[in-house]
């Protein structure tokens, strides 16, 4: 993958910080810096996961009476079109 360069500035303690840190990981500044934003964007989309299931498990029974009746009621009818897809039942 093709690395791009980035320059920032930040106050001496936190460059300091950032030295110490990769030197701990055994790992350089550039790698440091990359698997901080890694982490971060990950933990971004793990939160929003999270929200999702809980806002799934809150209205799951809006959800079931809403859509899932019609499935109840037909259950030999043919799939709908989006049935079969990924992320889909």
């Amino acid at each position: 993958m093709a690395k791009t360069q980035l320059n920032v500035r930040v106050d001496e303690a936190t460059a300091e910080a950032a030295r110490e840190r990769a030197l701990q990981r055994g790992v350089s500044m550039n790698r440091y810096i990359e698997d901080l934003v890694l982490k971060d964007a990950g933990e971004i989309g793990q939160t929003f996961v999270e929200a999702a299931s809980d806002f799934m498990k809150q209205y799951e029974r809006v959800f079931a009476e809403e859509f899932g009746r019609e499935r109840r009621e037909a259950p030999d009818a043919a799939p709908t079109p989006h049935e079969g897809q990924p992320g889909t039942t």
